[in-house]
């Protein structure tokens, strides 16, 4: 008989054993840093906008040479040539005078503001007449406006968005120290097992947990290597757990947890490290295994897919954000009950639900079988204190 914990108990002793809040850091170009956690601040070196620019087409101005002026009343300043787009505002203006201006282009020295062209007349030789008033820096970005040297423009721990990526651009900066993806060996145990590209004959089934528990780690922000399908040989699954602890952070193996004469993976890890827990009070994962083998962290999960998905997610993810993935954001939504969800006291319980017009609908069938998860919207968590919940209880349900 297992020896099980809470799952609380069990969360917590997966994140103690972590040293570390990080498995380090790498430089990712600007194209590849999508979805990826900033290391640390990313601090401004230069002033963005370069220079001070008009945000219409018009002529650059003393803002001061207009006032008072109106319809009937114009300013009449002298035009003194024209700023093109994309160059240098070579030449200043004096007082009294002004120049021809684009959308962007560089505000010249004497000049703190922009007419527009509509409110502007220049149907006489040498002179734009000026029809509206305007104030200091009206239809003008100042130079700095936007980011000035040494600002924090992306704060450490930012998952990077598209909306952070203008922004980096505009600096120039073409490489982000990111959190490195921690690196997760998944390895498949079972004389039954053969890859999903073969037809399963009497007895023998697809290797589900391998491609599904792969999926659910690189939507969570991890890379994974797959070590396939192990057999029930103690000395094969002792050398694939040491090549396994070489080349990843974390290590899941999926089956082989339930106590029985196929329990080789708690053998193994007490024998090359440190067995934490061997079960945890938790409907499906119950026969779940976490500790230490070959100086990495090894989960043995539940051969069920249903269990095994449970499991990674209320216990395993925790371990992967605390080492740096960037695992999705955690959704939830109300729904009322449509049926009476018994449970045993003393255990957490998962149970999957269909959503529909604001009701759950629950999802009934073993941890063995395939489509309950595919099948469901996401899961009710009843609690261990729990012995269950009634029809028409409001629930929270995780979405998948």
């Amino acid at each position: 008989m297992l020896n099980v914990i809470s799952t609380n108990e069990a969360i917590d002793t997966v994140l103690s054993s972590v040293q570390t809040d990080s498995i380090g850091t790498e430089t990712v170009s600007l194209a590849n840093c999508l979805g990826r956690m900033a290391a640390k601040d990313i601090l401004s070196g230069e002033f963005i906008p370069p220079f001070s620019r008009s945000t219409v087409d018009g002529f650059a101005v003393s803002a001061s040479d207009t006032y008072g002026s109106s319809e009937s009343i114009p300013a009449m300043l002298t035009l003194k040539g024209e700023i093109l787009m994309g160059e240098k505002a070579d030449i200043g203006i004096q007082k009294g005078e002004c120049m021809k201006i684009s959308t962007g282009g560089m505000l010249p020295e004497g000049a703190d503001a922009v007419v527009m062209l509509e409110h502007t007349q220049t149907d006489f030789e040498g002179l734009c007449l000026v029809f509206k008033a305007v104030g200091p820096f009206e239809n003008v970005t100042k130079k700095g406006d936007d980011i000035t040297p040494g600002k924090t423009v992306i704060k450490k721990g930012t998952v990077l968005s598209s909306k952070h990526i203008g922004i980096l651009a505009s600096l120039g900066i073409t490489g982000v120290e990111c959190m490195k993806k921690p690196v997760v060996a998944v390895i498949s145990t079972g004389d039954e097992l053969i890859p999903i590209t073969e037809n399963p004959t009497d007895g023998k089934i697809r290797n589900i947990n391998s491609v599904m528990l792969s999926a659910l780690l690189t939507e969570n922000g991890c890379d994974v290597v797959d070590f396939g399908i192990v057999r029930d040989s103690k000395d094969e699954l002792e050398k694939v757990l040491q090549k396994a602890a070489k080349e990843s952070d974390v290590i899941l193996l999926s089956g082989g947890s339930s106590a029985g004469a196929r329990d080789l993976t708690a053998e193994i890890i007490s024998e090359n490290g440190s067995l934490f827990f061997h079960g945890f009070s938790m409907k499906p994962g119950k026969p779940t295994i976490f500790g230490e083998c070959f100086n990495k962290p090894v989960f043995g999960l539940p051969g069920h897919p249903t269990a095994a998905y449970f499991a990674s997610v209320r216990v395993v993810l925790p371990l992967l954000e605390r080492l740096g993935a960037v695992t999705k954001p955690r959704r939830t939504e109300t729904a009322v009950l449509s049926c009476n969800l018994p449970s045993n006291h003393g255990r957490e319980e998962l149970v999957c639900v269909r959503l529909s017009d604001g009701r759950a609908d629950p999802v009934f069938g073993k941890s063995g079988i395939v489509s309950l998860l595919s099948g469901s919207d996401g899961y009710v968590v009843i609690d261990r204190n729990c012995e269950g919940l009634k029809t028409g209880e409001a629930v929270t349900v995780n979405l998948f």
